[in-house]
């Protein structure tokens, strides 16, 4: 082991250690303001040996802290501010406990013991920034809780700036935490146009024009729990449509300064970029697999006994009186299918994945008309059923993953102006018949699988 890779290690000790000084120093200043009552005399003569532990503490902190600041993932004022700030913490304790052993008057000790929880907690503020972002504090109190969108509705998608008006936003809130002006973890910074094309430590973010050799969407795309997934597991997800959104752009070259409208736009991508738009993704409205007009609470009878079945029913949102239903755990038998008809109104998302059901099960869900998703896959329906499924006229979503559907029952579909995503994977489609079933739903996402995902 090199000395240079010890003190790396030591450096990046630095976040366990500096939690020792904070839990020492807060007791020792708490028994310090408690003192001002007679009644805990009895507790001056251990303040002067917590504040030794404590002024022990910050200092190897201190020193840690420096350490892992010259390894050249934090830059900027915060990094300058916050070591500067530990570093008076560390001497003004240094100070109390040489205090504490003198005969000095207790208003003296009391002022200090307040002035260092308030550099404490200036301190602690300061790191937390360099930890997990400058708004760490308010972004809980923002809206109701939620994790902060991440691309802002834009009014026109066509006419917007990919970069500034999608691109940046995204970047902004989900990576400039660890890769901005404050904090470049792997020597990576993304906030600016020079910065993201010159890459890290282990080479460029995005390679104009080639998604899979770009290392920014290859950990992306990485399972959530290898080490080199980005974001962190504990940090905010990007979600699939956004991962699209920035592999799209990669794949048009990272132009950071054409409108959407410039750029060549494959059909799935088309429905990625509308979801952005204002009015479908802005916060507070229903979500496009929501229906807007709100129903009565269903029969509680009714879900008790479907429970009792083994069909796992749930609000398809907390604030909505909307239903799916599963049949995860339930045979997708003639009698339970008939229950299901006590929540027609409510029922909107089904699944019947894996199940028993077949062609006969479907003259009864053709009539639960307010369906938006239905899961086939892995049943034994056919082209027969599907003429069924033209009745569900709100359908936007239908997986027949793993059925003998063929392209002949797919282009029933085709009456469902609503839909918006047909899985078809391992279905019977035949592979000639892919690209016309794309051209016949132009407006739809078309997923055959089969995807080559890159090492």
């Amino acid at each position: 082991m090199t000395l240079l890779s010890i003190s790396i290690f030591a450096g990046r000790l630095h976040p366990v250690l500096v939690h020792l000084p904070i839990g020492i120093l807060v007791l020792g200043c708490l028994f310090q303001l408690m003192t001002i009552s007679k009644r805990f005399d009895f507790l001056k003569p251990v303040i002067a040996i917590i504040y030794l532990f404590g002024a022990l503490a910050a200092v190897v902190s201190c020193i840690t802290g420096y350490v892992l600041s010259q390894g050249g993932d934090y830059l900027g004022n915060t990094v300058m501010v916050h070591q500067w700030l530990g570093i008076s913490l560390a001497i003004l304790t240094i100070g109390m406990y040489l205090i504490c052993r003198r005969p000095v008057k207790p208003v003296l000790l009391h002022l200090m013991a307040g002035g260092l929880l308030i550099l404490l907690s200036l301190t602690g503020h300061y790191g937390g920034t360099l930890t997990h972002g400058a708004d760490y504090l308010t972004a809980g109190l923002e809206g109701d809780g939620q994790v902060t969108q991440a691309v802002p509705p834009v009014g026109n998608v066509q006419e917007a700036v990919a970069y500034a008006h999608m691109i940046e936003p995204l970047l902004k809130n989900r990576c400039y935490s660890c890769h901005g002006a404050d904090k470049q973890k792997g020597k990576l910074r993304l906030d600016t146009r020079d910065f993201i094309l010159k890459g890290g430590e282990d080479g460029k973010a995005i390679v104009p024009g080639s998604a899979e050799e770009s290392e920014l969407i290859k950990r992306l795309l990485l399972p959530e729990s290898d080490e080199n997934h980005m974001p962190p597991k504990e940090k905010p997800q990007l979600t699939k449509e956004e991962i699209e959104l920035l592999s799209w752009w990669v794949l048009q070259g990272a132009d950071f300064s054409k409108k959407v409208k410039e750029l060549k736009q494959p059909d799935h991508i088309s429905n990625v970029l509308l979801g952005f738009q204002k009015g479908v993704a802005e916060k507070g409205k229903p979500s496009a697999e929501l229906p807007i007009a709100e129903v009565s609470k269903a029969d509680a009878a009714v879900i008790a006994s479907l429970k009792a079945t083994g069909i796992v029913v749930i609000p398809v949102t907390s604030k909505s009186n909307y239903l799916s239903a599963s049949f995860v755990t339930a045979k997708a038998t003639p009698e339970a299918l008939s229950m299901l008809k006590g929540l027609k109104k409510q029922l909107i998302w089904l699944n019947l994945s894996n199940t028993g059901f077949n062609d006969e099960g479907i003259k009864t869900i053709s009539t639960f008309t307010g369906l938006i998703k239905l899961n086939l896959s892995n049943t034994g329906v056919t082209d027969k059923g599907m003429d069924m499924i033209r009745e569900l006229k709100h359908l936007q979503y239908i997986n027949l993953v793993g059925t003998q559907i063929t392209a002949t029952g797919v282009s029933q579909l085709k009456m469902l102006k609503g839909l918006h995503n047909i899985y078809l994977y391992r279905s019977a489609v035949n592979k000639k018949d892919t690209a016309r079933l794309k051209k016949m739903f132009s407006n739809a996402n078309v997923d055959f699988g089969g995807y080559i995902v890159p090492q």
